[in-house]
């Protein structure tokens, strides 16, 4: 593979995995407060629930919810950081 076009790979799973880490941050952010029925943050916060949850599941089955504390993402989002460092030493 030519070196530019690994860079230019390796920036793409980065900006993939940063924008996930990302989601699932703003999830939890949105998570704090409550939500009117039938308002664009419900909405929102639905479409990221969809796109974020089913990773969280995976680690809630795991870690349940300690000290009424969902410590979840933040088990997530190093499993996220630890696979974008394991595929960028692959690629480059």
């Amino acid at each position: 593979m030519d070196l530019i076009n690994a860079y230019s790979l390796a920036r793409l799973v980065q900006t993939l995995f940063n924008f996930y880490s990302f989601l699932v941050l703003a999830y939890c952010l949105l998570s704090w407060f409550p939500m009117r029925s039938g308002s664009l943050m419900e909405d929102i916060g639905a479409v990221l629930e969809s796109i974020v949850g089913p990773y969280l599941n995976i680690f809630r089955r795991f870690m349940p919810p300690m000290g009424g504390i969902d410590w979840s993402p933040v088990l997530a989002i190093l499993v996220l950081n630890l696979l974008e460092n394991l595929i960028l030493r692959l690629l480059l």
